[in-house]
């Protein structure tokens, strides 16, 4: 038997290990990264009371670092007392400003309050491109409200900037830049918790994909297999034909 037998059965098994690696490939391409925000995050803020706020601040540009984050801080629901955590390479900055109406804080009126607090890299610093920076403020007291809106601009090296302050609507899609927003809303502890009901969907997914993937890669071991075996059964009938 000529190896140009062998040839007929070996196609199709290379086409189907083809399909099964393109599918492969097309299930790893289609899990991307969302493009990244500035956020804002607290896990001791609430309402009446003091805590830490943190700002995440990815760089979104290839060429240029970010070298400025000024950030507004609400005056309609202000916070009286604020403080920077200090970063190395930076500089930080306070500007008050009158509140619309004054406040009453430990039995004491308050007029003004901080309003833009202003993070700016020293000379040849910087967050690079690939890379991200954490700013935190600490302060007090967050006002009776479920959320507090951060609005924030980004400035780059090369003089672009990019202006945080689109505000996210139910029902639609998420902005471009959308705004950083800190919840203040408390957990109801009373309320009891089922875990299967409030497993994480983004684990379920990625637990998901990995048995498609494991699935996949076992079915290509299987038919490296299969033609392994069917390759060596050809080969020797073609042997004993031979002979």
């Amino acid at each position: 038997m000529s190896l140009s037998l062998l040839r007929p059965a070996r196609r199709p098994a290379v086409v189907l290990l083809t399909a099964l690696l393109a599918s492969t490939g097309l299930l790893v391409a289609g899990t991307g990264v969302a493009s990244a925000h500035v956020t804002v995050s607290s896990g001791d803020a609430e309402p009446g009371g003091y805590g830490k706020l943190t700002f995440r601040v990815p760089n979104e540009s290839d060429t240029a670092s970010t070298v400025g984050l000024r950030v507004q801080v609400p005056t309609d629901t202000p916070l009286t007392s604020l403080r920077a955590q200090p970063v190395p390479g930076w500089t930080v900055s306070m500007t008050e400003a009158q509140l619309p109406e004054p406040v009453e804080v430990h039995g004491e009126p308050v007029e003004q309050a901080v309003s833009v607090v202003e993070f700016r890299a020293e000379e040849g610093q910087g967050i690079a491109p690939g890379e991200f920076q954490e700013f935190a403020l600490s302060g007090g007291p967050f006002p009776e409200t479920d959320e507090l809106t951060f609005n924030a601009v980004q400035t780059y090296s090369d003089g672009t900037e990019a202006a945080w302050i689109e505000p996210t609507v139910d029902g639609q899609p998420e902005p471009r830049y959308p705004s950083p927003v800190l919840s203040l809303a408390a957990d109801d502890a009373d309320t009891p918790t089922d875990t299967a009901a409030t497993a994480d969907p983004a684990a379920d997914d990625e637990g998901s994909d990995g048995t498609a993937v494991t699935a996949l890669v076992l079915a290509v071991l299987g038919l490296l297999a299969g033609l392994g075996g069917l390759f060596l059964g050809l080969s020797a009938r073609r042997r004993t034909v031979s002979s």
